[in-house]
């Protein structure tokens, strides 16, 4: 173990599976502490995985009491913040005359009030830390048209751009907190994998088009994304700041299907 976070404190949010597990793992195995946060109680099997460098608490990121507790309990058990991953996201398909205020809700709820909450309750914590780093997982909807996901483009274009005003607030204020946005394309993960099941299962008047979401074909792992929020968890990457970093094999700047790396 080269301990590449050895002595930093990490939250995790959406970790019970896909991308926040993958991270949750390697940021473990580089010496970090880590709290794996979610709805989901799988989680508290991929903390029980890890080991004792990893703990799990039930957390509902809409809900910015359940935020403020979150970042209290840290601070009192583990004595500071380094490190947030904001990576809690769901997926809904619909079009621009499908979009339903159901669905848009709960999208917007989940990824861009999560990331807000987050980053309004992790700031201070790592304003007492002496400096951090915050990453929230956008996607490549919010750089390139994606028919099919309207809510869903909207919630990640949100963090975005949020995450780059996060970045100039606290350069501007003197704080030592870098905000980063990380942008995959479709990986293999649990969220991606349900997408064609819900195109299948959408009413006929939806108004989906056969478009293939995600920039292509081609599918990433899981740790690949991982190794990319290492580096930005890590003083490696103490000069990226306020970054929109695409992860997707060029297939946001490819037409047609991109074939996936040999």
């Amino acid at each position: 173990m080269s301990g590449r976070l050895a002595g930093k404190v990490a939250v995790v949010t959406g970790a019970a599976k896909g991308l926040g597990a993958a991270a949750a793992r390697m940021f473990a195995a580089e010496g970090a502490r880590v709290i794996l946060t979610d709805v989901d109680a799988g989680g508290e099997n991929i903390a029980r995985t890890i080991g004792t460098a990893a703990r799990f608490v039930h957390h509902d990121v809409r809900r910015e009491s359940e935020w403020s507790a979150l970042i209290a309990g840290v601070e009192a058990r583990e004595g500071r913040l380094d490190i947030l991953v904001n990576n809690a996201g769901v997926v809904e398909l619909d079009t621009p005359e499908g979009i339903t205020e159901d669905s848009y809700r709960m999208v917007m709820s989940v990824s861009v009030d999560g990331m807000v909450w987050g980053c309004k309750h992790a700031i201070p914590a790592m304003r007492r830390s002496g400096g951090g780093s915050v990453i929230n997982l956008s996607s490549i909807a919010a750089v390139q048209g994606e028919p099919n996901n309207a809510s869903y483009t909207a919630a990640k274009g949100a963090i975005d751009a949020y995450s780059r005003m996060v970045a100039v607030y606290c350069g501007q204020t003197g704080l030592a907190i870098r905000c980063n946005a990380v942008l995959p394309n479709g990986m293999h993960t649990p969220m991606v994998a349900s997408v064609p099941e819900k195109k299948r299962a959408a009413a006929p008047g939806a108004g989906l088009l056969d478009a293939v979401p995600g920039g292509g074909n081609a599918r990433g792992e899981p740790e690949d994304v991982g190794a990319l929020l290492l580096f930005l968890a890590s003083d490696e990457s103490r000069w990226i700041n306020g970054q929109s970093l695409v992860i997707d094999n060029g297939a946001s700047i490819t037409k047609g299907a991109v074939p996936s790396p040999a």
